[in-house]
């Protein structure tokens, strides 16, 4: 028991010199008891290190940004004037001026461009997102390449394996995906094309198009009584 109490007041003492280290380069801790820095972790003058975050491996996070609450980074970059709360992230890099979380998760081998929104509920795997992109909610994004100011809409779903293979999804320029669209891959959405909500897209979409690609709807009158 006594062992062990003085490794943790090792690691805590060390722990300190980090954060401590940090804060007299320029970085703001909010509170150092509540923070965890690796030593291999780079830190530069301007970040602001909110409450609950782990920040481990090779991650290096440039100036002016603001981590947490409540982060985790391993492995990643975080270019300037970039925000990230709430957030867990792998290996991953988010550029300059970026927007992510709160609630979002980042797998390995994604990348985020400049000026990007990533919201509540996101995921993002093996993606790259061209700068000014919005994916705002509920969305997931794996295997795929996203070209730049393209809008998701809330409930969109890249739906990259099928049990057996990953496939990817290409999604040009200034493109808009409405809510609820599932992309089946391996498939294309050219530049400027619009996915109307709802749609089940399974084949290349042209560009400056529009797809739409669910059911007809219709009514069953007086079907409640029937079934009773």
């Amino acid at each position: 028991m006594e062992e062990m109490m003085n490794a943790y007041l090792a690691k805590r003492e060390a722990q300190w010199k980090v954060c401590m280290d940090h804060m007299a380069n320029g970085v703001k801790i909010w509170n150092i008891e509540d923070t965890y820095i690796d030593e291999s972790v780079q830190i530069a003058p301007g970040v602001e290190i909110l409450p609950g975050c782990i920040l481990e491996g090779d991650t290096v996070i440039e100036e002016n940004c603001t981590i947490g609450p409540r982060t985790c980074l391993k492995d990643c970059t975080v270019r300037k004037n970039a925000s990230v709360r709430e957030t867990v992230a792998d290996t991953a890099e988010i550029g300059e001026e970026a927007k992510v979380g709160p609630f979002t998760y980042i797998r390995p081998h994604s990348a985020i461009g400049k000026g990007c929104k990533v919201g509540d509920f996101v995921e993002l795997k093996n993606a790259k997102l061209g700068d000014g992109t919005k994916v705002s909610h509920l969305t997931y994004i794996g295997d795929a390449e996203v070209g730049k100011k393209v809008n998701f809409g809330c409930g969109t779903v890249t739906v990259n394996y099928d049990g057996k293979s990953k496939y990817k999804t290409i999604i040009g320029d200034n493109a808009f995906i409405g809510c609820n669209t599932n992309l089946v891959s391996p498939v294309e959405v050219g530049d400027g094309a619009y996915i109307a909500a709802g749609s089940t897209i399974t084949d290349n979409v042209p560009g400056e198009t529009l797809a739409i690609a669910r059911a007809r709807q219709v009514i069953k009158e007086n079907w409640k009584d029937k079934r009773k």
